[in-house]
């Protein structure tokens, strides 16, 4: 029972660490990170960058030239959120018109699979064939249009690509078992050095569970660790592999990061592991829309969230569909462990320990198949899951609508 509600909690943290806005604002505003900055705020522009260090408002042509000597630039992303990719592509593209040796890390892939990407920037896969050789609705399993923009400039302007992530069972292992019980094979693919004490890092991790979600307030404080050792590993290894792509570039280059916000703010993840092992300069830039989900203006962050805020619009709703629940591949079956309150999920009918067969016919046993089926609908479709409840086959028609803030 443990051991599921584990999974539960994690699956929800999972999500958290990308939010676009919470409904509620705390988490801008914690008391955590650069000691001179946490205790001021920073305004937050729409359509402006303000800097954190000095609250100046800046527009974007002037960024590359703000970046001048950073070595290292992680921008964080909410996953489903478009402005937050069309921020990335903006820097990306700023960067490299300023004449700047552009490179790019990617959370999205471990980098155990650097094969897929030097294809993809030397032109030989299509991009059917590369989200399907390397394996994107596996690894990552948002739809590839939300990073198509970012791939397709890459390999137009020969920009070369780094998988920075550590396998996925590897951070799955620490979880359960902790760093110090890591296989032999395990332990190859982990920082020499993770730093699974931080206070801030504390801090912010407890802060990233949804207000509305109670789970954490009754968890057992082994495994709050647990779980914060599992980020911190998460947080180490692509800091490290990032510091690693550095050491072997050109002193003039710039390595610019994609990943979840929840990465980047406060420097208590990448940018805390990652000065363990490199002195240059790094530089955080964060999207903040400019409303919650609750509509509510976000006005300010704290100055220490990031050294750069750039205001965007607040986007309701993905550019595409998802139905709402988390599931868990153990023993050969895909159970549903978490599903989202107000989700399409929610209000179709699916229950916790759901077994999932398949989509309007077709077999789902793994997350890449069912990532690649959903990527093919869109708003306004509807989908039948035959899923297992029990000893019987249930099949759930659900409609790919959304919901106006007061149907909610």
């Amino acid at each position: 029972m443990m051991k599921r509600y584990f999974a539960v909690v994690a699956a929800a943290l999972m999500v958290s660490l990308s939010l676009s806005a919470q409904s509620k604002q705390k988490i801008f505003h914690l008391a955590i990170g650069d000691a001179e900055r946490r205790t001021r705020d920073a305004r937050v522009v729409l359509d402006g960058i303000t800097d954190s260090n000095n609250g100046e408002v800046f527009s974007a042509n002037e960024l590359a030239g703000r970046l001048h000597d950073t070595r290292l630039l992680l921008v964080g992303e909410s996953h489903t959120t478009a402005d937050f990719h069309r921020v990335q592509l903006r820097a990306i593209r700023a960067l490299h018109e300023a004449g700047r040796k552009v490179m790019i890390g990617l959370e999205m892939f471990p980098y155990t699979e650097q094969r897929s990407l030097d294809n993809w920037r030397d032109g030989l896969l299509t991009e059917t064939g590369f989200t399907t050789l390397a394996r994107w609705y596996e690894f990552w399993g948002y739809h590839w249009d939300y990073y198509r923009d970012i791939f397709r400039y890459a390999r137009d302007n020969g920009i070369p690509m780094y998988g920075v992530n550590t396998p996925r069972n590897v951070v799955t292992a620490v979880r359960e078992k902790g760093i110090d019980h890591l296989s032999e094979t395990e332990r190859q693919h982990v920082p020499p050095r993770i730093d699974v004490d931080n206070a801030d890092h504390l801090t912010f991790f407890q802060a990233s569970f949804d207000d509305d979600n109670s789970m954490h307030g009754h968890m057992p404080e082994t495994m709050l660790k647990s779980m914060q050792a599992a980020q911190a590993t998460w947080d180490a290894s692509m800091g490290y592999n990032s510091v690693q792509v550095l050491n072997s570039a050109p002193a003039d280059s710039i390595l610019v990061v994609l990943v979840g916000s929840g990465h980047v703010a406060y420097g208590v993840g990448i940018e805390h592991q990652a000065r363990q092992w490199f002195d240059g300069k790094i530089t955080t830039l964060i999207p903040v829309p400019v409303q919650d989900s609750d509509e509510k203006p976000v006005t300010s962050v704290k100055a220490s969230y990031a050294n750069f805020v750039w205001g965007i619009p607040y986007e309701r709703d993905s550019l595409y569909p998802s139905l709402g629940f988390s599931t868990s591949d153990t023993a050969g079956a895909r159970k549903i462990i978490a599903i989202e309150k107000d989700s399409i999920a929610s209000r179709s009918g699916f229950q916790v320990n759901d077994q999932v067969l398949s989509l309007d016919g077709v077999a789902a046993p793994d997350r890449e198949t069912w990532n690649r089926l959903m990527a093919g609908k869109n708003w306004g479709d509807s989908t039948v899951v035959t899923v297992k409840r029990g000893d019987a086959e249930v099949r759930i028609k659900a409609d790919l609508r959304r919901t106006l803030k007061e149907q909610r």
